[in-house]
Parts: structure tokens; C-alpha cells; sequence
């Protein structure tokens, strides 16, 4: 998305600082602190604004990650609005808290700077960490620069309160690559923000009182706990709607918008197309650019709305096709494949006509997604297009 007329502050900030700048604005009650890198500086930023007597939030450093989603979930219990952030092994360690909060469908929003998963150690990018977690009932976002993290942590509080909804939101961002890069990023008006987060923020939900006695976090089983999973199911299939719904007025407010579910480049006459969740998207908008240069008819497709899959969504945009080819920086371990592969792959039964899909998996342990690497994407796909021998999943960087 090419850079909007400014209508707000301009910065340059890197990407965990434009997430705590978002975060400011929309006013949380309680921020739970744990450091873990690259998301460190995130909560740093938010400490900086609180000692400034920028950020009216209740600042709780806790002793661990499991610590931080918990306190959390009093909060969001009790009708607060609440943040944290966190990044691999320490995404890991909240596991328990991770998968109690949506369960009691808790409007928390908390940014992942993606970053691999032991092991072997990697203190590096990957979209690992969360991408495994994709079953959790979390709604997922992932994001392509600093810019996008900012919005979008804007809409995921809008879209998580929201009382058909009512589900944590994760905004996930590649770690290193974006959390750590510094671009220019517009920060627009403060009452603009809170303005737009009204219709979540008048919301009356249930929470706990003690002059109104309520039950929380019961014990549940057979066909009552179905009902439970049966009305989450339902809420995140909602939610697809309402990702696409916020993103059109965040445009219509602030003059940006991202697409909503995915964002589509140079689709409409195209053959081929390629499809990448991520950071990595810039750098295979230039390669879609280069090959149309070319005489060739290609597409991307950018995946933002991990969880829920937007599969209606996808299904409209790859009809008429002929060949797709997916980036994946996560591996879908006893699959061989990514995630958003082999998700994909089941979708596109709903297809009428059979299209060749084609795997990729490059960026692992922080190495770069190369312009290179994403043209050898667009090259294979292109001959899977032709009806020439490809392997279904190729690991660019081992080839």
C-alpha cells in the first residue's frame, strides 16, 4: 500500500515503537511487562510513556509470561481493556493462559514479534512461534511493515471488544525485520483514535462483580462444553466479516486501509499468483512488478487474517487461475510443507477448477527472503502454469 496523504504526525519509528504509539492511543487499563527479545523495546516504549505521564495504564511487571497473560485475564474479566506482548519461547511458556483466555472469550490484545522456536536456538525471525499456536482460537494478523503494525493493533481492539466477537487478538510481526526496522509512520490525532474505538468501547459484556454474582471459568463437559465450542467457532467465523467491515472505515477515517482479510496486488487479469503473510510481501511486490515488466500475468495475494482462514475470501480471489505459488516462513512439522500451504491446500477443494499449487519454504532463522529467491517462486509457479514437472515444496534457501 503506497503511503497515504499525511493527515496525523509523521515519525520515523521502528516497528515496537509504533506498536507502543498504538497502544497509547487506545488507552489500555492494565499493561502486563516481561521482556523477552525482539519485543523488548515494546514494552520499554510503553514504560518511557507511563514515566512521561503519557500512558493512564496500570503497569504490572511480572515474573514470567504465564504471569502476564493471567493478569490479563482478571482484567478483561472484570471489563478492563488490556495489553501485553511477547515473542517465542515466551509465547511458549504462556501456553496455559494463551488458550484459558479465548476460551472465556476475553477481548485481549497482545502483539507477537515472530521470532523461531527452539530447537535448535534460534534468536532470530521466523513466524514459528505463533503460527503453531494457529488452533488456540486466537484471531491472528499478520502485518507487512511498521505502518500496518500500528493500524492494525488500533483495529484489533476494536474488532476484539467488539459484542459479536468478544476474542483476543494477536498482531503479529516479523521479528527483526520489522520489530527492529524504521520507517515512516503517520500517528494520527488521539481523539480520532478514541472516536473510532467508541462503538467497541460502550460496549456493555459480562464480567465479574462481586454485587453481581457471576459464573467464571466453570467447570464445563459434554454437551454444554460443545456449546461452548460451537459459539467460538461461530464468533470467529463473525469475524471475518468484521476484519474486513473495520479495515474499509479505518480507511474512510484515516485514509488507510490494508485490505482487510488479505490484500490483493495486480490480481484481477493474472495467471499465476504468488501469496506471502508477512514482511516479505514488499519484496515480492517488486518481483510481481518486475515480471509484469516482463509480459507476464502475475499476482500476490497477502495473507493478514491468519485466524480466522479467509477462505471465502480466497476462494473469489483465485478463480479463474491457473497456478499458485506460497512463501511460507514457518514449517508445518510431519506435513514437510508451511502452514498457510497446506491450509490453503484443503480450501481449494471448494475450487471448480483444479489449479496447481506450488510450496515454498525460505526466511527460516532470520535469513532474508530475497528478491531472488521470491523470482525462483514465480519462475517454478510459472511452470507449474505451463504443466511442466515441479516439486510441490521447495526450501529456497537449500536449493
Amino acid at each position: 500500500m503506497k503511503p497515504s496523504a499525511a493527515k496525523g504526525e509523521l515519525k520515523v519509528l521502528d516497528g515496537n515503537k509504533a506498536a507502543a504509539y498504538a497502544v497509547r492511543l487506545c488507552k489500555p487499563d492494565v499493561i502486563a511487562i516481561y521482556p523477552i527479545t525482539p519485543q523488548t523495546t515494546l514494552l520499554e516504549q510503553l514504560c518511557q510513556f507511563k514515566a512521561e505521564g503519557l500512558l493512564d495504564a496500570e503497569m504490572v511487571e511480572v515474573e514470567g509470561e504465564n504471569s502476564a497473560m493471567g493478569t490479563l485475564i482478571g482484567n478483561a474479566a472484570a471489563g478492563g481493556r488490556g495489553f501485553t506482548s511477547t515473542s517465542s519461547m515466551g509465547l511458549a511458556f504462556m501456553y496455559d493462559t494463551y488458550l484459558f483466555a479465548p476460551g472465556q472469550r476475553l477481548p485481549i490484545v497482545m502483539a507477537i514479534a515472530n521470532r523461531e522456536a527452539t530447537s535448535p536456538q534460534g534468536v532470530s525471525g521466523g513466524q514459528q512461534d505463533s503460527a503453531i499456536l494457529k488452533d488456540c482460537g486466537w484471531i491472528q494478523v499478520y502485518v507487512e511493515n511498521c505502518q500496518e503494525i500500528f493500524d492494525s493493533i488500533v483495529m484489533a481492539y476494536r474488532l476484539a471488544e467488539d459484542p459479536e466477537i468478544l476474542l483476543p487478538v494477536n498482531v503479529c510481526y516479523d521479528g527483526f525485520y520489522l520489530s527492529h526496522l524504521t520507517e515512516r509512520v503517520e500517528i494520527p490525532p488521539a481523539e480520532d483514535v478514541t472516536k473510532f474505538l467508541a462503538p467497541s468501547s460502550r460496549v456493555e459484556r459480562p464480567r465479574v462483580d462481586p454485587e453481581k454474582p457471576l459464573g467464571f471459568a466453570s467447570f464445563a463437559m459434554g454437551e454444554l462444553f460443545s456449546e461452548f465450542r460451537h459459539k467460538h467457532c461461530a464468533a470467529l467465523e463473525r469475524a471475518k466479516t468484521k476484519i474486513d467491515e473495520i479495515d474499509k472505515e479505518f480507511r474512510a477515517v484515516f485514509g488507510r486501509g490494508w485490505g482487510g482479510q488479505i490484500e490483493e496486488y495486480r490480481t484481477d487479469d493474472a495467471d499465476i499468483l504468488l501469496m506471502t503473510m508477512g514482511s516479505s510481501s514488499g519484496t515480492a511486490k517488486v518481483i510481481i512488478d518486475k515480471k509484469r515488466e516482463e509480459g507476464l500475468n502475475v499476482g500476490l495475494i497477502k495473507m493478514r487474517s491468519f485466524r480466522p482462514f479467509p477462505r471465502e475470501r480466497l476462494i473469489k480471489a483465485l478463480r479463474g487461475k491457473k497456478a499458485i505459488g506460497v512463501i511460507d516462513r514457518n514449517v508445518c512439522l510431519g506435513w514437510g510443507c508451511g502452514h498457510v500451504f497446506l491450509e490453503l491446500k484443503a480450501a481449494l477443494r471448494d475450487l471448480e477448477t483444479p489449479v496447481a499449487l506450488v510450496g515454498f519454504i525460505d526466511g527460516l532463522a532470520g535469513s532474508d527472503i530475497t528478491l531472488d529467491h521470491v523470482e525462483r517462486a514465480a519462475d517454478i509457479t510459472m511452470q507449474a502454469c505451463q504443466g511442466k514437472a515441479y516439486k510441490e515444496v521447495t526450501w529456497l534457501g537449500l536449493e
